[in-house]
């Protein structure tokens, strides 16, 4: 199903609104006069709504009633609400939000008869070679392959989706990538990259590699997504596939502070996640190497992006401006 532009006068339910994808999702439907209700829980950080035109609805992807109630009304659902950590001490947790969440919030958008739902999914569940070929939205994946319960919980949440459609719910997968930018307030494991350079404690870098886009392409992918993506189809949302010593030289030419030199060899930092996990279990306090990001950087991530660009006409800005606006974000917001 495609929708005009008549879509436009839809009202419009997000979750994750609050997280840096989300909070560009909501910028990128106001640009477009969209009315917009977003999922907020009690108590959750609203910085990133701050001075938008949105309806907050108090509600949360654990209690199904809420959404059903906040779905009354809307014509379009986007869920890009999700737990995202390299680490937790209650992987269960994680899988109650990221599948339990999101099959409460496809049955209400289902028993609402929503229009079209654009769920947020991640490159991280598709399937990737490993060797620098970047994978596509069809190559061959299984659960086996997932690293961490963040992978996994996002794989098995995707196969909730394609559920739903089968059921008849007009909804499209997209795949983002890494995007960079501004709000990115926790910040995400990529946003900490940069914030630690910016910090001069990144002495030393491991050989990985990842796709790297602009968020706010990455949000008007989502929106694109709506509007051109086909039922059941997958939309990877990426750019530029980049090692991560690309990344830091372009820091480097950026801000004029040195790019690390040092390659770290992985075996011995694997080995260091894994006692500091060890520790982490005892403590309950968040590794200082998280395992489950040291096994993700023993495969380049990445990724074709074509699809989208071909089929939904997926904007590509430079990384380089993405990453300066996010070197300017950090700063003018005191994480510097």
């Amino acid at each position: 199903m495609t929708l005009g532009l008549s879509s436009f006068d839809m009202k419009t339910f997000i979750t994750g609104s609050t997280g840096f994808i989300g909070a560009s999702i909501a910028r990128e439907l106001l640009k477009d006069g969209r009315e917009l209700r977003v999922l907020v829980r009690p108590g959750s950080d609203t910085s990133n709504l701050s001075g938008l035109d949105v309806e907050l609805w108090q509600g949360d992807l654990l209690n199904q009633e809420s959404l059903r109630q906040g779905l009354k009304g809307c014509d379009v659902l986007y869920h890009a609400a999700a737990d995202y950590r390299l680490w937790t001490r209650s992987p269960e947790e994680m899988y109650s939000i990221n599948v339990g969440g999101t099959e409460s919030i496809l049955e209400a958008a289902l028993e609402n008869g929503v229009a079209k739902v654009v769920y947020t999914s991640s490159v991280g569940t598709l399937g990737n070679p490993g060797d620098g070929t970047p994978g596509t939205e069809d190559t061959p994946v299984t659960l086996a392959d997932m690293v961490g319960p963040y992978k996994k919980s996002k794989f098995l949440a995707e196969r909730v989706a394609e559920k739903y459609v089968s059921k008849g719910l007009p909804l499209v997968v997209v795949n983002p990538s890494t995007p960079v930018g501004p709000r990115d307030i926790k910040p995400t494991p990529t946003g900490k990259i940069i914030v630690d350079f910016l910090k001069r404690k990144m002495p030393a870098y491991l050989d990985t590699g990842l796709n790297v886009i602009d968020v706010e392409d990455c949000a008007r992918g989502h929106v694109l997504a709506e509007l051109n993506g086909v039922v059941g189809r997958k939309y990877i949302l990426g750019n530029a596939n980049l090692t991560l010593r690309d990344i830091f030289v372009l820091l480097e030419e950026i801000t004029g502070l040195s790019a690390p030199r040092v390659r770290l060899p992985y075996l011995p930092i694997l080995m260091a996640a894994y006692v500091n996990e060890g520790f982490s279990r005892v403590t309950g306090r968040e590794p200082l190497i998280p395992l489950a990001g040291v096994q993700m950087a023993s495969k380049f991530m990445f990724f074709d992006s074509s699809r989208s660009v071909r089929e939904l006409g997926l904007p590509q800005t430079p990384v380089k401006q993405a990453l300066s606006r996010a070197v300017d974000w950090f700063k003018n917001n005191g994480y510097v």
